[in-house]
């Protein structure tokens, strides 16, 4: 059971109210995720830049939603995997690719696989890579811009995935389908 609140506009912080509407203009609701996170308004601050930073990075939608599903599974996020199969659909994303991420199979492209196989990296290791790792990754094709990117993307799904651990937060109702 969750002890965590799960604000609307009316009860959130103050702070977070214009936060929130964001929300809402942005997907036409205020995802569970964000109602929890408005209780500090800084972190869903924090999460709303984080995302759009990440959104409009380098990388494809195919790509984002390989470093964002790599993260949330090897965190075992169940709010994260549903929301981002819905958010990768809504992208036109292969329901391939994400079926793939979700369950662990391999990647539909050798440089689709560098990519997941470097965020896990990174995930796992802390960002330490080892020279093979990071030799590869550049002959995929990718470069310095993007291996930085993996980071941005990790730094968004930390606020989320953990806060979705502390907080259980409940997978909003337009994502149950896709459960995890």
């Amino acid at each position: 059971m969750s002890h965590f609140k799960i604000h609307d506009i009316e009860s959130a912080p103050e702070a977070s109210k214009p936060l929130l509407d964001k929300s809402l203009k942005a997907f036409g609701m205020v995802p569970n995720l964000h109602g929890v996170l408005a209780e500090a308004p800084g972190l869903l601050q924090a999460y709303q830049q984080l995302h759009e930073l990440f959104a409009n990075s380098s990388f494809d939608t195919e790509e984002l939603t390989v470093v964002w599903q790599t993260i949330n599974v090897e965190h075992g996020c169940t709010y994260c995997v549903p929301a981002h199969t819905g958010i990768a659909h809504g992208m036109k994303v292969d329901p391939a690719l994400t079926e793939a991420l979700r369950n662990r199979d391999a990647m539909p492209t050798a440089k689709l696989q560098v990519l997941h196989d470097t965020t896990l990296s990174v995930v796992r290791n802390r960002g330490h890579l080892s020279e093979e790792e990071m030799t590869a990754f550049f002959a995929a094709g990718y470069g310095q811009r993007q291996l930085l990117e993996i980071v941005l993307g990790l730094s968004q799904k930390v606020i989320s995935n953990y806060t979705n651990h502390l907080a259980k937060t409940p997978v909003d109702k337009v994502f149950e389908k896709f459960a995890w």
